[in-house]
């Protein structure tokens, strides 16, 4: 291998090298604490398993001949996993990860099968199963493009700004290997590892710069004058308050900041700034106040319902959190309080009882 080939050998292969590193970390380290990053890790260790086996297979052709193939068949799990990327970015926790399995499991089925045709009919294999593959990647990158299209039209905002980067890289590398197969470009092994490579770094930089961009917005609100003044103030809490007793966003346990200034189409950083600077709340009292307010409502009007039920009925996710933070609020436990809401006669009545 002349000193050219070493050069061309090594930038090719860097990128499926850090590829594959990257993949096995958001797969098998980072696992499922964030179901998007699972679908990356997978977009990224198919990629990056075709394109190295794909580099290797160039300059040392004495392999055998079935390695080529698993590289190809590696690009067959690319496009389901761009599909349930964009669409778990999307829905969150809505996100039904058994729907993925089943079409995974039955993906793996598919692909065995295709294994067997070529043990058996090796020529078939090369002839038409590569092009399924492209095909099924095609197929899945578009539906992809359509799902992005659809759900940024509904979100009031991005959940996940490495989205379309991503989207974007998958068709550029798509098109890519199409040009390959079809004699559009020539080098083939230059041609897919090197784009490849330009790819993810490129991602790499958008993403640090995004870092960066957030990170100064950060900077920028440290120093900014943190209290809303004036009318502004005013008509801010006045939406609260409507948008909390029309819709009782309050009864949802896991309401976060993030969820609520959603709602008031205000950023997160903004509606804490309302709650602490001009509310003197911070936003798990200002919620909590609701929650007990409603709960001692329940307890006035002689409620059937158990006295942790009711906790859980305004919002509470465990009876403890409740009767602390009504004793807290309210300086007493919610059996006392539901006891003095009893006329003392009816009390000396059950006592003699």
């Amino acid at each position: 291998m002349t000193f050219g080939q070493q050069m061309l050998f090594f930038f090719s292969a860097l990128g499926a090298f850090n590829g594959l590193l990257l993949g096995i970390y958001l797969l098998f380290v980072k696992r499922l604490k964030y179901i998007p990053d699972f679908f990356l890790g997978l977009i990224v260790l198919t990629l990056s398993v075709r394109v190295g086996i794909s580099v290797c297979f160039y300059f040392y052709p004495d392999w055998v001949s079935i390695i080529p193939h698993l590289g190809m068949s590696a690009l067959f799990f690319t496009g389901p996993a761009l599909y349930y990327y964009i669409r778990s970015s999307f829905l969150q926790e809505k996100f039904d990860l058994k729907q993925s399995r089943t079409s995974f499991g039955v993906l793996t089925l598919i692909l065995g099968a295709a294994g067997l045709l070529y043990l058996f009919f090796p020529i078939t294999w090369d002839r038409y199963f590569g092009s399924f593959i492209y095909t099924v990647w095609a197929v899945f990158v578009l539906v992809s493009t359509y799902q992005y299209y659809i759900f940024s039209k509904r979100a009031a905002k991005n959940p996940n700004q490495f989205i379309l980067p991503v989207l974007i890289s998958n068709i550029i590398i798509l098109i890519t290997y199409q040009l390959i197969s079809t004699g559009w470009i020539q080098i083939y092994c230059a041609g897919g590892s090197l784009v490849f490579s330009f790819v993810l770094y490129a991602n790499f930089l958008i993403l640090f710069s995004k870092k960066n961009d957030q990170n100064s917005v950060k900077e920028i609100n440290k120093y900014t004058n943190k209290k809303i003044s004036g009318e502004l103030a005013d008509s801010f809490t006045s939406k609260l308050e409507r948008l909390m007793n029309s819709e009782e966003l309050y009864k949802n346990p896991n309401l976060k900041l993030s969820d609520l200034s959603d709602r008031m189409n205000m950023s997160a950083h903004q509606l804490s700034q309302l709650l602490n600077d001009n509310l003197g709340k911070s936003f798990s009292t200002y919620i909590n106040e609701y929650r007990i307010g409603e709960a001692c409502e329940k307890i006035e009007e002689g409620s059937f319902l158990k006295i942790e039920e009711i906790g859980y009925e305004v919002g509470f996710n465990s009876k403890s959190t409740f009767f602390s933070t009504f004793k807290k609020i309210k300086n007493t436990t919610p059996l006392l309080y539901k006891q003095s809401q009893i006329p003392s006669d009816m009390r000396f009545q059950s006592s003699d009882l």
